[in-house]
């Protein structure tokens, strides 16, 4: 059970004393005590049962207790006090009409702060209400430091997950704690990675259809559903332009299987892709094209970071996108040849490939 937030007395210069004592006449000649001091406000309770809620109320930063009460001993008053919350610090004078030392230890055991017979010299009360006052205020006032630099804390912990989370929207996990460990470039060459993109086919010509609230909802919905594929598998996403997405695997850390992860990757774009049209009652198609090789990667920008990727298979990958055909997925044979057996592929045989020439390319159909 979570306890409420205990209300404790602000740090001020003010001293707030609080007379416990069934007898009015102590309580008269402590008022006319303090009477003389401006700084100091007085209250007066004669009975023990309410004198934690009048402390509680009062908030006090002096306790003056009287060692003998109606139905309660002085030794369980300052326990009970030193159990409460909003009094557990609160400075305790016990007074007494009788100076005895094996009570005094007991009352110290218990946490009283002092002891004074009474009725005590007034030069001697004021002064003592002053020391444990003042000390009382100090506490207030290094608690208050440190729950101020506490939230502080948190409150930086809080900016720094926030700023972490923001890093990893936009940068692959790996490139994201490098940077956060000082490193200022990262530029690297990987022997061998599997590139695609997607495109879907005829969008401009729709976006000239719908408002700008559906078309951003349903490319939402689409990169959103790609994202979560990229998650599934182990692909890096990399960027989206307009319509086109790129992911990569094998990058930022290497693995041999980066081929087989886009694959199954792209299966999965395929049928979600047809499952988020059903569900708009829409008929775009999606394009998609896959080429593996050597790639350099790396980290651009000051001020709003960009992981790229550069090189001629990713020139290849785009060709693979732009030279295939609607709802299909067209690989290259450097792809087909990673693949080899794991997957079902229809042999498309050799195509012009733009800046490229002749190339044997292949269409994925699935998983054997």
């Amino acid at each position: 059970m979570v306890e409420p937030p205990v209300s404790l007395p602000m740090p001020t210069s003010e001293h707030r004393v609080l007379l416990i004592d069934d007898q009015r006449m102590i309580g008269e000649a402590v008022r006319r005590m303090l009477a003389s001091q401006p700084d100091m406000v007085f209250e007066f309770c004669r009975e023990a049962n309410v004198a934690f809620d009048v402390a509680i109320a009062f908030r006090p930063t002096v306790i003056l207790q009287d060692l003998v009460m109606p139905g309660i001993s002085g030794l369980d008053m300052v326990r009970r006090f030193r159990g409460v919350p909003a009094t557990a610090n609160v400075p305790i004078i016990v007074l007494s009409a009788m100076e005895e030392a094996v009570v005094k230890a007991q009352l110290f055991e218990s946490g009283a702060s002092d002891y004074l017979v009474k009725l005590p010299d007034q030069i001697e009360l004021i002064a003592r209400i002053r020391v444990h006052s003042d000390g009382f205020h100090r506490l207030l006032e290094r608690n208050a430091a440190f729950a101020a630099l506490e939230q502080s804390l948190v409150d930086l912990k809080h900016e720094q997950e926030k700023s972490e989370r923001l890093l990893l929207n936009i940068l692959p996990e790996k490139i994201a704690e490098r940077l956060k460990n000082g490193q200022s470039t990262i530029a690297e060459s990987f022997p061998c990675a599997t590139v695609m993109f997607v495109d879907l086919c005829g969008f401009t010509e729709f976006s000239q259809r719908v408002d700008a609230e559906h078309l951003v909802s349903m490319l939402d919905e689409i990169f959103s559903t790609f994202d979560q594929l990229a998650r599934i598998h182990g692909v890096e996403k990399i960027k989206t332009i307009g319509d086109a997405y790129m992911a990569v695997a094998g990058i930022p850390v290497a693995r041999h299987d980066h081929a087989e992860a886009v694959a199954a990757m792209a299966l999965g774009m395929l049928k979600s892709f047809r499952g988020v049209m059903q569900s708009r009652d829409l008929s775009l198609e999606v394009r998609i094209g896959i080429h593996s090789g050597p790639v350099v990667a790396g980290v651009i920008g000051r001020h709003k970071f960009t992981y790229d990727l550069w090189g001629d298979t990713v020139n290849l990958a785009s060709r693979m996108e732009s030279h295939g055909e609607p709802s299909r997925i067209h690989i290259s044979q450097a792809t087909r040849d990673l693949l080899k057996d794991t997957f079902q592929f229809a042999d498309r045989g050799e195509i012009t490939v733009k800046g490229k020439g002749t190339m044997h390319t292949w269409f994925l159909l699935g998983k054997t």
